[in-house]
């Protein structure tokens, strides 16, 4: 990952402004690529990094509490652990200015309950693979239909170019199901050790003059909704 595309994460971007009086909550493992958003969300701005403990974590109520003792300001969590969230400890995130969730498909149910209780300022359905640093795509998560299955995972984030495709490598109109694939400044160079794998899924972008420009092939499916958002489908290969 080059540094420029930690720097397009975290700095000077349209999905969230971090500033030095925030305090960014820490819940993964360094080794899991949201770290790289709370790690340096928190410290590029001036901010403070408040590691939660694991075992704080992995109880609602008791992560509740912490939330509120350490005067959180920003989170990101996984859909799974936000669904826990949400079933046992909704009111949680009052106060929180930020609180951004994603990493596998979204049940709407639980959006519902956080938004119906006592929601963060705002709420955020944020969706990438670590191949583009961490997040690609973020949509902010004020009220779901009734009736809705899922939660758009929203637009591009800034500084990052995402296209839906055909098997030709052509734009499938508003509807129609396709291949997700982004590029721009949050691109990893590749998979270290593993040039095979890297010319597999970093494919030359069709839509560039210069041959050296890559695009990374997700094997998402997806497809543009009718006001420009984008919906998640599933997986390529299950």
């Amino acid at each position: 990952i080059p540094q420029r595309a930690v720097i397009r994460l975290v700095l000077e971007t349209n999905y969230i402004d971090l500033t030095a009086s925030d305090r960014v909550a820490q819940t993964s493992t360094i080794s899991f690529d949201a770290a790289t958003f709370e790690l340096w969300g928190a410290l590029l701005n001036g901010g403070q990094l408040v590691i939660i403990p694991k075992t704080i974590a992995l109880s609602p109520q008791d992560l509740a509490a912490h939330l509120q003792h350490c005067g959180i300001t920003t989170m990101f969590l996984t859909t799974a652990l936000f669904n826990q969230m949400a079933r046992e400890a909704p009111e949680a995130f009052r106060g929180m200015r930020h609180l951004l969730f994603g990493g596998e498909a979204v049940d709407p149910r639980w959006v519902t309950k956080v938004l119906q209780a006592v929601p963060p300022q705002r709420l955020l359905h944020v969706y990438g693979p670590t191949e583009n640093t961490t997040f690609t795509t973020w949509h902010l998560t004020e009220y779901v239909p009734p009736g809705e299955t899922t939660v758009p995972i929203g637009r591009p984030i800034a500084n990052t170019r995402v296209y839906i495709l055909d098997a030709q490598f052509q734009p499938v109109p508003i509807g129609v199901a396709g291949e997700l694939y982004t590029g721009g400044d949050g691109l990893a160079r590749g998979y270290l050790n593993q040039p095979m794998l890297t010319a597999e899924k970093f494919i030359p972008d069709p839509f560039s003059k210069d041959p050296a420009v890559r695009l990374y092939k997700t094997g998402d499916l997806s497809r543009y909704l009718p006001d420009g958002n984008i919906e998640f489908l599933g997986r390529i290969d299950h």
